[in-house]
């Protein structure tokens, strides 16, 4: 009988093959027929077998070292190297420690060390520097193919993440996020909170890189994308913009809102990869404000990140649109854009700001019309008036001077007011005080005339009542 102990399922049907050989029930070259072997080979595997029984068959280097593994010193190192530098804390959870494609990452550009990430694998399990484990989940949202071609749509959305895990006191910054649905080329910035300015200046950068796209995916939010109001609706617009969706519609961008975060899985799975990625290299450079950090995004992090993860367009063809400044400015798009009523003294009033126009434009600006206030992100203010309608429209730039801000009415002290005021002035010096206007006297004009109004409406009043006396 064949021995199954420390066999191979194949050396189990060799030795269940050469048996029948044995007992003569077929020849060799039916055995290499069915072993798939030469017959030579045959011969020789039949010969082992003959001489050493089932144990003849097993592998000659089973139970031996492979003649292609890394020494035990070189593992030895290696994995020190690990439990120094990217092993991380147990106290603070498993995304503390650094994955194997990471490691055998930085293990290359760090150390100079290379090594299979199968091979970092299998070593970072066997010291229980790393598990397999993996959260399974149900697909309720398949995944959708991506646009064709570079450019047609770039996915937008900030995360808020303890980035730089403390270190110098930061409040928890936001990470912008800029994905391409076709390659999924990156571009990142930390700013401190998810709002327009941000958006916007993400976006800038965007388009000085790589042009206009045609449309950006978002999540509903004031910042990009709103519903209609119940004033708007009641005066039948079709859509309402927010200051990001206003500046996205000059430079002719779609704004395409998503209902869930998984519609726009692609820049939802790219936050999950700089958690565990960028925050560990943060780390490893002791980065502990915005500034290093945009700074090191810049410089390496995003083009390694490209290099790394980016894939090939299914068209080659760029849709991105070049930026002609000619017909509008930057100042007119990148801008918080208000509208605001002329009043009748010529002034505009803007928050807190009065802004008085040029009294020259009177005839050309007349009371009760409309103009446009413009705020850059450095605070500057533009009063522009809209002429003409369609392709014939133009903008004119107003000149303004600050005004004066209108003086509040004084209110009438009441009794009590008054009272105190005297009682707070009895104290201080006659000299001290501030002169008060002069009291009428009561041979004054103004209270003999008021006296004789006094006795006129008396006598109206009394003249009904003895005519009433009188019919009786």
């Amino acid at each position: 009988m064949v021995e199954r102990t420390a066999m191979s399922g194949r050396e189990l049907e060799r030795g269940s093959v050469l048996e029948r050989v044995q007992l003569g029930s077929i020849d060799l070259g039916a055995a290499a027929s069915l072993l798939g072997l030469s017959y030579r080979q045959t011969r020789r595997v039949y010969a082992r077998y003959t001489a050493h029984g089932g144990a003849g068959l097993v592998h000659r280097g089973a139970g031996r070292p492979s003649n292609r593994s890394h020494p035990s010193a070189e593992r030895e190192m290696v994995m020190s190297l690990i439990r120094k530098h990217y092993g991380g804390k147990k106290e603070r959870g498993p995304h503390e420690r650094f994955g194997p494609t990471l490691v055998a990452e930085h293990l290359w550009t760090d150390h100079g060390v290379l090594v299979a990430v199968r091979t970092l694998t299998r070593w970072m399990i066997d010291d229980g520097l790393w598990s397999r484990a993996r959260k399974t989940r149900s697909v309720k949202h398949p995944r959708r193919e991506r646009k064709a071609r570079f450019g047609d749509l770039i996915q937008l959305d900030g995360s808020f993440h303890d980035w730089l895990e403390g270190r110098g006191g930061m409040m928890t910054p936001c990470l912008m996020t800029m994905v391409d649905d076709a390659t999924g080329l990156t571009l990142l910035s930390f700013e401190d909170h998810e709002t327009t300015w941000a958006a916007t200046r993400v976006l800038r950068a965007w388009i000085g890189e790589y042009g206009i796209p045609w449309a950006l995916y978002t999540d509903w939010s004031n910042v990009y994308k709103r519903l209609l109001t119940a004033g708007e609706r009641a005066r039948g617009e079709s859509e309402a913009f927010t200051q990001f969706g206003r500046m996205c519609e000059k430079l002719g961008i779609t704004i395409i809102a998503a209902s869930s975060p998984q519609a726009k899985g692609r820049v939802e799975r790219a936050h999950g990869t700089h958690q565990d990625r960028l925050i560990k290299k943060l780390r490893l450079r002791g980065i502990s404000n915005l500034e290093e950090a945009n700074k090191y995004l810049r410089g390496d992090y995003i083009r390694a990140h490209n290099a790394r993860f980016n894939v090939r367009a299914a068209d080659e063809v760029d849709s991105h649109r070049p930026r002609h400044s000619v017909t509008m400015g930057d100042e007119d798009i990148y801008c918080l854009e208000y509208s605001r009523t002329v009043g009748h003294d010529h002034v505009v009033q803007y928050e807190t700001l009065s802004l008085q126009l040029d009294p020259r434009v009177r005839g050309r600006v007349p009371a009760k019309s409309k103009v446009l206030v413009r705020e850059s992100e450095d605070g500057g203010l533009r009063v522009i008036k809209a002429e003409g309608l369609g392709r014939h429209a133009s903008e004119r730039v107003l000149k303004w001077t600050p005004a004066p801000p209108r003086s509040a009415k004084p209110s009438k002290p009441s009794s009590l007011l008054q009272a105190a005021i005297e009682t707070m002035l009895s104290g201080v010096p006659e000299t001290e005080r501030k002169p008060q206007p002069p009291k009428p006297g009561p041979d004054h004009p103004w209270r003999a005339t008021h006296r004789r109004w006094v006795e006129l409406a008396r006598t109206s009043r009394a003249a009904p009542m003895q005519t009433a006396e009188q019919d009786e």
